[in-house]
């Protein structure tokens, strides 16, 4: 029941603060894997982006999802999942309430300026910790032990994927993510 509980407040309070979308919520997963290790580690949080990148549905629900469910099975995921979405419906029916009133306020308005450049931040700086995640392995207990390991082949993968989709335009995503699922596999055997 503990579990449930703090299962329930870690991913309200990462709903609550993680605008922007699901990548927005991968600072707050890292510090989770930190802090709540039996739920999830730093190395199956990229393998719960990639899983949630490639299949439907917002990556931030699928990632409490998966959590949740790593951590307190089918209870765990559906808690993690509803603490997650929750704040975001209070917010959109409340805002959905009074935007109507103060649409045209230029205080409204300024804050919704101010916040495109705070979640662009956000984005961007959970695309600097999936890249660190998926080709920087990181070892040792302090900064005199500390090691950092490129992992070559992730970087190829990605330089190729990355080289392909800029000269074939045409090419739907889901092939270079099936692709780029079948090279991981074989070179992971």
């Amino acid at each position: 029941m503990m579990t449930l509980l703090l299962l329930f407040y870690e991913f309200f309070k990462t709903g609550l603060f993680a605008i922007g979308g699901g990548l927005a919520t991968l600072p707050f997963l890292s510090q989770m894997a930190q802090v709540h290790p039996e739920w999830f580690t730093a190395e199956m949080l990229a393998d719960m982006i990639a899983i949630s990148e490639s299949t439907p549905g917002p990556i931030g629900v699928n990632m409490a999802t998966y959590a949740g469910y790593n951590a307190a099975g089918i209870p765990g995921a559906l808690i993690a999942t509803l603490a997650l979405i929750a704040p975001s419906i209070i917010i959109i029916v409340l805002i959905a309430k009074f935007l109507t009133r103060f649409s045209d306020n230029k205080l409204v308005q300024g804050a919704f300026y101010g916040l495109r450049p705070a979640v662009t931040g956000l984005i961007a700086a959970a695309g600097v910790q999936v890249l660190l995640l998926s080709v920087v392995s990181v070892t040792g207990a302090s900064w005199q032990t500390l090691s950092m390991d490129i992992n070559v082949l992730a970087v190829g993968i990605f330089t190729a994927v990355l080289i392909l989709s800029l000269k074939l335009k045409k090419v739907h995503p889901a092939f270079y993510i099936l692709g780029a699922a079948i090279l991981g596999i074989v070179f992971k055997m």
